[in-house]
Parts: C-alpha cells; structure tokens; sequence
C-alpha cells in the first residue's frame, strides 16, 4: 500500500504514475461501481492487466501497491469496485446476483480493450481471493478474449470440511426468498491471520472503504452457490493461468488451487504453493512479498512478450 508504494518511487503524486478514477459501470440496478486505473506517465502499455477484487474489499487504496509494481513492469491497471462495495452505491456486501459483478465488470473491462489504442493489447485478469472465483466466470463468459489470469487463494470450491449438507443448502435458499438481506453471517476478524505484515495489518483497518460488518444472507448464498458452480466445471478452465496459493491459508483451503490446476484443460498452467505463507500473499513480510511479485511478474512478462497467445 502507501509505505510499499513510495519506496517504488511510485506513489500516487509521483510524475510516474498516473492514477484516475471513472464511472466505471452501472448495474441493472442501477448501482454505480466506480473504476480506478493506473498507467505510466512515461511509457505506453506493453498490455492490460484487470484486477476482481476479494469479499467486503475494494480497488482503489487496497491495490496501489499491486497496480504500481505493475505499472513498474509496463503494464496498465484497471480496477472496479464491485457492487455492494467501497465506493459503489447499493447495499454493503449485498451481493443480490453473482452474475451481475461479472456482467459489470465484462463490460467495464471490455470497454478499455476495445479502445482503439488498446486493441492489440494483450489482457490479462488478475483476481483475489472471490475475485479468482470472478476471473474464472469472465472466462467462461467470454472464453478466448483474455490472454490468461493470474489467480491469488482464488475461490473456485467448498473445502471438503466446510461444504455444507445439501439439506442446508436447500433451506439457506428458502431463508434468502424470505429475508435475502438479513445479516446473520459474521466476519471474523481475521486480519492478524491473514495479513503477517504489521504495517498491512494497519494500513487494512485504517482503510474506510473495507467492510466489516456482517454477511447478508443473500450474499452467503451467492457465494455458496458460484463456488459450488465452478467446482463442477474446473475442467472447462481453459486460459493460460498463474495460480498462487499460501501453505498455512485458513481463508480458502491450498488443496482448492491444487485442484484447479489438476482439472483445468489449460495447456498453460502453473501453481505455485508458498510453505508457511498465509492468505492474503502481498500483506506477507517484506521478503516474501518481493518473492510473490517477482513470480506473478516473471510469468506476466513471458506472455506479455510473445507474439501469440500461448
């Protein structure tokens, strides 16, 4: 974040890079989910890098770190906050229809490739956590526009101990008819074991745009349901991906991104497990931070850089 970014010579008063906030998209709704991009003020894109952010997070102060290292290696960011979260319009982490943060976000996205600048650019997705679970179904809705996805502890699957009976699940479903956004579901606060650098653990509950409230029901069940979805059709994956996982993550289970990687027909396909590391990778100690980039970034340039989609 701020610390991280300035010590790049990249924050966001440098003369480096150039951050902006747009309109975004609109739901059908007709809640706004604001975008944020990031670019180089020295050099044009060697290709386009979209980011789906996790549950009750967002995609301005959040990413600045991701999006300046990004913008370091020659890439353009671009980011939406999802509705129901920080700084869209509708309910807070009120998640009525998965189907609808993808339908924004191909549209949002969508509409920076087909620039006439951009449109022999290669575009890469780049998602977190439920934002893997997002990249995966913009794949699927549009399965050989992007060039590949970089996956961080990505939601893809109910871990075996924590899949519910189908008996709940079916009276979860008749709960949500009744009182959808009832907030019963709460969030642990889990951030001292999911961020192991201080300073992020500080930077994350200093940040206002975060959610930390209670789960709607509605949304427990949107995201229930979309995990259980791309479960079953893992074998349809078919993008060049990097999938990254931390060994000791008690938020999304490593054996889900093992999984993915088995069942995936992508003919380009990487995962890597880092022993000891936790959830939230880029919020690990300095050094291992460095590690986690290094590789999301090597993999990046070796696609960015050839002539053909792999």
């Amino acid at each position: 974040m701020a610390t991280r970014t300035k010590a790049l010579g990249l924050s966001c008063g440098s003369s480096r890079l150039k951050r902006a906030s747009t309109s975004g998209s609109r739901s059908q709704q007709g809640n706004r989910s604001p975008a944020s991009k990031w670019t180089s003020q020295e050099q044009a894109p060697k290709a386009l890098i979209f980011i789906c952010h996790g549950i009750a997070a967002e995609c301005s102060i959040s990413i600045r770190d991701t999006a300046a290292r990004l913008v370091q290696a020659g890439y353009a960011v671009y980011g939406i906050d999802h509705e129901g979260h920080g700084r869209s319009s509708g309910r807070r982490c009120y998640i009525p229809n998965f189907s609808d943060i993808v339908t924004d976000c191909v549209n949002y996205f969508t509409s920076i490739c087909e620039k006439p600048e951009n449109r022999e650019k290669k575009r890469f997705l780049y998602g977190v956590s439920m934002g893997g679970g997002v990249a995966l179904l913009l794949h699927r809705k549009k399965p050989i526009y992007w060039d590949g996805a970089v996956l961080l502890a990505p939601m893809c699957k109910i871990s075996d101990d924590m899949r519910p009976h189908p008996i709940v699940v079916s009276a979860l479903k008749m709960v949500c008819a009744v009182a959808p956004s009832w907030r019963i579901i709460p969030i642990q606060d889990i951030i001292d074991k999911v961020c192991k650098d201080p300073e992020m653990r500080k930077q994350v509950r200093s940040n206002p745009y975060i959610y930390r409230g209670k789960l709607p029901l509605k949304t427990y069940h949107e995201l229930l349901m979309v995990s259980l979805d791309i479960e079953k059709n893992l074998h349809e994956v078919a993008l060049s991906f990097l999938v990254l996982h931390g060994g000791d993550d008690i938020v999304t289970d490593p054996s889900v991104s093992k999984l993915l990687f088995e069942e995936a027909s992508s003919r380009d396909k990487t995962f890597k497990l880092y022993p000891g590391m936790w959830h939230a990778l880029t919020a690990e100690l300095p050094d291992d931070v460095e590690r986690v980039y290094s590789d999301i970034i090597s993999w990046l340039d070796e696609r960015a850089n050839c002539p053909g989609s792999v």
